[in-house]
């Protein structure tokens, strides 16, 4: 079975100085844009970024990447917008991507003053997926379906590639998982979250529950009702931008009832 598409969607992996969401920053990047009826051709782009910060060694045992390696490589605020323009209009796919390479991609456009909305897009977590059906890593992923050892894992490349390569071959492997991007995104969701990180989610009636916290379980309009302080609290803390805005937007529905 092959990749059924609609719009282009793109498969991107980073690399990154750590895994702090808010605080680390990408020091690469690789993207595949896939368009529909191009499936055999997709467009391949790797880019080292310079991170404006060093790269904890701890970072560099996992990519390889140094100071060094990306001293002359430009910004992220200098290649924010082609990068935007790339992406922009395609569904997204990636491998535990919901929970990081999204997020923290979007801390990044925000401190380079580019708007990109990404909830607009489609997202497709293929670990998601692999854990659903095959519940295990990257490598563990690309050795069980397409019985390949992945060579230069944790370089943004490889796992790319080895990412795109997995979900075709789970596409091949599994009749009853859908082809089409806007299914595969929905079985690929661990939950169904209001932000990419999953600190607010709906429930059965389309309400905002917290999902952290002393108010888990609660629904975010009445704890910000009840509670003066906790939208500053959340405003102040050290949660994404993401995360933030959703909380904001609760936050000035309620002030015009």
């Amino acid at each position: 079975m092959k990749l059924q598409l609609k719009r282009p969607i793109v498969f991107f992996d980073l690399e990154t100085t750590g895994i702090n969401i808010t605080k680390d920053r990408i020091v690469e990047i690789s993207i595949i844009k896939v368009s529909p009826g191009q499936e055999d051709s997709p467009v391949v782009k790797t880019r080292r970024i310079n991170p404006e910060m060093h790269i904890p060694e701890e970072a560099t045992a996992v990519h390889h990447i140094t100071d060094e390696d990306v001293a002359n490589e430009p910004t992220f605020r200098q290649v924010a917008r082609s990068l935007a323009d790339f992406m922009r209009g395609c569904d997204i796919a990636g491998f535990n991507s919901n929970r990081f390479d999204v997020p923290l991609l979007d801390e990044e456009f925000q401190r380079a003053g580019v708007d990109f909305d990404f909830h607009k897009a489609r997202f497709v977590d293929v670990q998601t997926i692999f854990h659903k059906m095959e519940p295990r890593n990257l490598t563990a992923a690309y050795r069980f379906y397409c019985d390949k050892e992945l060579v230069g894992a944790h370089g943004a490349a490889a796992d790319t590639m080895a990412t795109f390569e997995v979900l075709l071959a789970q596409l091949e492997r599994y009749s009853d998982l859908p082809a089409n991007v806007e299914e595969l995104a929905k079985f690929s969701s661990q939950n169904n979250n209001v932000d990419f990180m999953g600190r607010l989610v709906y429930d059965d009636n389309g309400r905002e529950i917290i999902n952290f916290g002393k108010y888990k379980g609660q629904p975010a309009a009445a704890v910000l009702a009840k509670d003066q302080g906790y939208y500053s609290w959340i405003q102040q803390g050290d949660f994404p931008s993401d995360t933030k805005r959703a909380f904001t937007r609760i936050y000035l529905n309620l002030r015009k009832k």
